[in-house]
C-alpha cells in the first residue's frame, strides 16, 4: 500500500511539473515575435551583444561588428606574443579566429538585411569596404605565421569570410540606387 501511495505521489508530481511547463511556455512570445529577445551570439560578450541590439541603424551594427572583428585580430596579435603556448592558448586562438569570422559574417548579413529593408547603407558599405581591405593582408600574414600552422584551416575560413563580406559590400553598393540630392534653397 505504501508503494502505491508513493507511486501516485510521484505521478502527481510529474503531472504537476508538466502542467507548470505548459503554462510557462504559453506565456512566452512565439519565436520571431517583436517582443522576443535576440539570442546572444556566443562569440560576443554580453556588453557587445547589448551594443549590437541597441544600435539604431544597420550602418551602426555593421560598424560595431567590424570593430569587434578588428578587436579579435588585435587579441590574436597579443596571444602570439605570449611566451606560454599551452592548451588554453590553443583554445583561445581557435576561439578568436572563429569569433573574427562570425563578426565579419554578421556584418555582411546585416548589410544584406538592410538592403531588403531599403535602408540607407552607404556608411556601412563604405566601412565594410575599408575594413575588409585592412583585414585581408593581416589575415594572410597570420596564415603564413609558423606559430599558427595548426590553425591554417580556420584562417582560410576567416579569409574566405572577409572576401565574401567584401563582395557583399560591392553587391549592396550596386543595388543602392542613388538618392537625389536636395539643394538648399537660395
Amino acid at each position: 500500500m505504501r508503494n502505491r501511495m508513493h507511486g501516485r505521489i510521484l505521478l502527481l508530481a510529474v503531472v504537476a511539473l508538466g502542467f507548470a511547463a505548459v503554462i510557462a511556455s504559453a506565456g512566452a512570445p512565439p519565436e520571431g515575435a517583436a517582443g522576443a529577445q535576440v539570442p546572444r551570439k556566443d562569440y560576443l560578450s554580453p556588453l557587445e551583444a547589448d551594443q549590437i541590439r541597441d544600435a539604431p541603424t544597420v550602418n551602426d551594427r555593421v560598424r560595431l561588428f567590424l570593430g569587434f572583428a578588428a578587436d579579435r585580430l588585435r587579441k590574436i596579435d597579443y596571444e602570439l606574443t605570449r611566451k606560454e603556448k599551452d592548451r588554453p592558448w590553443r583554445e583561445r586562438m581557435a576561439s578568436l579566429i572563429n569569433a573574427y569570422s562570425g563578426c565579419v559574417d554578421d556584418a555582411a548579413d546585416a548589410l544584406e538585411g538592410g538592403l531588403q529593408k531599403q535602408e540607407n547603407l552607404r556608411g556601412g558599405v563604405k566601412e565594410m569596404d575599408k575594413r575588409t581591405k585592412e583585414f585581408l593582408p593581416k589575415l594572410t600574414d597570420l596564415r603564413d605565421t609558423p606559430q599558427l600552422a595548426d590553425f591554417k584551416e580556420d584562417l582560410e575560413d576567416a579569409i574566405q569570410a572577409t572576401q565574401d563580406a567584401a563582395k557583399t559590400a560591392q553587391d549592396v553598393a550596386k543595388e543602392i540606387s542613388a538618392a537625389p540630392e536636395r539643394r538648399k534653397p537660395s
